[in-house]
């Protein structure tokens, strides 16, 4: 049995860490099978030597984290864990600031590697689960590169291909076409700036919000381009989209390899990009898993659950929505 002494940065801060009743406390306590005592003005952590160290890390990186961000809910908890398990530092996850004071938050070590890789790199991919932020961390980067000059112009980009249907035989006009297809970008943006913002911007053209077969022909400088579920392109399609790039400019692919909407005669244009591109220089290819999901808890058991089943044939079906 070894035991360990935190140091309490605040009765406030630490009453937030373990929670309503002690709920947060014991979620740890069990997790890392420690016991955690109040000791006058220190937290007392006791236990095996790797389990105390890795509590005491813990609570000391939570205590930060409260006092960073104000509030501790119980998945942030359950990723708190993950982390430390995993030997990652929790105090890494610096803030994205966007607009009118609002900041984004990488809540996981592996978006904090994606942060990371948009901030040096021209060309990211990135890959992984629904719910681990690969597009709302991508539109996020871009608002902000907007909002301090870096950039004239954000570019969000989705095929339209996933109901394995033309667009000429879906009712409405073309925009009531392909709003469907671009909703999940809009939403990714009105958590980012006020609606009346992002129309201006929109109208202005400093923002737009397009289906992929719209950016054949085109030249991008000093723009932020994002593909969302880059998986369902072609390798044609993948290679139109990456040479659209122009000086000043940044492009990102994300998507999940594991939900290609394609018919299976058909290459995957992410699939393929990630195979021939990823060891150029200034090209960046970052994995998410499942330790990254960012939604409610029953998303990991579900993306889990998937995986362990037997995959079947690819069918097509109706667009995944997924962020």
């Amino acid at each position: 049995m070894s035991e360990s002494f935190v140091s309490i940065l605040d009765p406030g801060v630490l009453q937030m860490v373990f929670g309503s009743s002690d709920k947060h406390l014991r979620k740890i306590r069990q997790a890392l099978d420690i016991q955690v005592t109040l000791d006058k003005n220190r937290i007392r952590v006791a236990g095996e030597p790797d389990n105390v160290v890795m509590g005491s890390r813990l609570l000391e990186q939570l205590q930060k984290v409260v006092r960073r961000q104000g509030v501790l809910e119980d998945a942030d908890i359950d990723r708190a864990v993950a982390e430390v398990l995993d030997g990652r530092d929790l105090t890494d996850l610096h803030p994205v600031a966007v607009f009118n004071g609002r900041q984004v938050r990488p809540r996981t070590a592996g978006q904090v590697r994606y942060i990371e890789a948009l901030n040096k790199n021209n060309l990211v991919f990135c890959t992984g689960p629904a719910g681990t932020g690969k597009t709302y961390l991508a539109v996020a980067m871009a608002v902000a590169a907007l909002k301090t000059q870096q950039i004239r112009k954000i570019v969000l980009v989705r095929p339209a291909v996933e109901a394995g249907e033309s667009l000429g035989f879906l009712p409405g006009d073309l925009q009531a076409k392909i709003n469907p297809y671009l909703r999940p970008l809009f939403d990714a943006l009105s958590e980012m700036m006020d609606h009346e913002m992002r129309q201006q911007l929109m109208q202005d053209d400093v923002i737009e919000v397009v289906p992929l077969a719209y950016m054949r022909g085109r030249t991008l400088s000093n723009a932020f381009i994002i593909l969302d579920e880059a998986q369902n392109t072609t390798v044609s399609q993948m290679k139109m989209f990456l040479t659209r790039m122009g000086e000043g400019s940044t492009i990102i692919a994300s998507g999940d390899t594991t939900q290609i909407d394609l018919p299976t005669d058909k290459t995957s244009g992410l699939n393929d990009a990630l195979r021939r591109l990823q060891s150029i220089r200034g090209v960046a290819v970052v994995k998410l898993n499942r330790s990254d999901i960012v939604r409610h808890r029953l998303v990991q058991d579900i993306v889990d659950a998937y995986d362990d089943t037997p995959s079947h044939p690819r069918k097509k079906g109706r667009p995944s929505q997924s962020r």
